[in-house]
């Protein structure tokens, strides 16, 4: 680079900084138009809005800028609509209390909507009533921080999804609570995107909700009692790690249902108190590693159609069933793990029981056909069949052993 370019680009960097350095700070007041203040600002600027109630719905940003709430001001939508609608970049939208949306399947109403926007960030806002919290579609570089949303709806019809995401990138979710929606958070055609330490409880479906969305991190989030747990479908290159599922209770709730799911790791989750822990169809190479299963009805409903998957070193305790399938080839490997109801021995003292274990119990194969033989548990008829199948096994899976059952529970702190 010659010496005038070099001076020419230094020039053009200061003159860019000199610039910022004139972004202006908007100061709104209740009473006074939002949407005024917006179209009247320039890129860059920041808007205060004081603490109060502003009855103001369709609110559209076109433009980088920085809009701040102090005190959490009530943007009241009237029940018109979406409330902020944003296509720009690097817009903020931080400390707000919005309340009362329209409620439209048509046009998805929410109480913050961005269309292909990127780098923007929605942080420490209170959203209430709100048929969508928030609604992001074909953007990037998102930042969802800090949030509480909650819906006090009664019907899943009535109510869309706390945060959702279509054909989005590169995005991070962290530290949100939400609750009363339909699904808490769904996301579809989204990729790169991290989901850290949330709370989702008490929605009507699903906690989590996501197809076609590959390369993506759910860690150090609590999914609790929500309608039918997680559903992960049709997707690929997924690591879920250190997260609760607890309280899914129903006849279709699970933990975690895995459809069509590959190549994906499944490390040190919590699976506490669910119908079902896991519920396994058509998934493939998933590696489950330090995992505990406690107090489910179920902890790992694995159907025929999953193969290559290895459940390894996980523990298995009070949970009703360990494990359950509809069929008597099982293609998968399980080692390691540490099971309860194991009552083999260990004479050479390394830890690793000299018997292997057999997970599925003939009662199990009974319920997975006939499911009202549940009514049976813990009948003298149904003990006796159970030590007869340990002793000459005719119709539990051959391959569905685990060759080096732990003695001890794994201590995953």
């Amino acid at each position: 680079m010659s010496a005038n370019l070099r001076i020419f680009w230094f020039l053009l960097i200061g003159l860019f900084s000199y610039m910022e350095g004139f972004s202006a700070v908007i100061r709104i007041s209740p009473g006074q138009s939002i949407q005024k203040a917006v179209d009247g600002a320039s890129a860059g600027d920041t808007l205060r809005i004081a603490s109060g109630v502003y009855q103001q719905s369709g609110i559209v940003i076109r433009k980088p800028l920085v809009l701040i709430g102090e005190n959490h001001p009530v943007l009241d939508g009237q029940m018109k609509g979406n409330i902020l609608i944003i296509a720009a970049e690097r817009v903020t939208i931080q400390g707000f209390k919005i309340i009362n949306t329209g409620k439209s399947n048509m046009d998805d109403s929410a109480a913050i909507k961005f269309f292909d926007s990127k780098n923007c960030v929605v942080k420490d806002n209170i959203l209430e009533n709100a048929f969508f919290g928030l609604h992001f579609s074909n953007s990037s570089g998102m930042t969802i921080s800090g949030n509480q949303i909650h819906s006090n709806a009664l019907r899943e019809f009535e109510v869309g999804n706390g945060i959702h995401l279509w054909k989005c990138k590169d995005s991070f979710i962290t530290n949100n609570k939400v609750s009363g929606h339909r699904d808490g958070i769904y996301l579809e055609f989204v990729t790169n995107t991290e989901a850290v330490e949330n709370l989702v409880q008490k929605n009507m479906r699903y906690g989590l909700h996501f197809m076609f969305s590959h390369d993506n991190s759910y860690i150090r989030n609590t999914f609790k009692n929500n309608g039918a747990g997680v559903a992960v479908m049709y997707t690929k290159n997924v690591l879920m790690k250190e997260n609760r599922f607890e309280e899914n209770w129903g006849s279709s709730a699970y933990g975690i249902l895995l459809k069509d799911i590959s190549d994906s790791e499944i490390v040190g989750n919590i699976f506490l108190k669910n119908t079902i822990g896991i519920y396994m169809e058509g998934s493939s190479r998933i590696e489950f590693t330090g995992n505990t299963f406690q107090q489910n009805g179920w902890a790992l409903k694995l159907m025929a159609s999953c193969d290559q998957n290895t459940f390894k070193a996980n523990n298995f305790t009070q949970n009703t069933f360990d494990m359950s399938s509809n069929g008597s080839v099982v293609l998968n490997t399980i080692t390691e793990n540490y099971w309860d109801k194991y009552e083999g021995y260990d004479l050479n003292k390394d830890l690793i029981g000299d018997v292997p274990y057999r997970p599925i119990n003939l009662y199990s194969v009974i319920v997975e056909k006939i499911p009202a033989a549940v009514m049976l548990w813990r009948s003298f008829m149904v003990t006796l069949l159970d030590r007869m199948e340990k002793i000459l096994p005719t119709m539990t899976p051959d391959q569905m052993i685990d060759q080096s059952p732990k003695m001890k529970p794994y201590d995953f702190g």
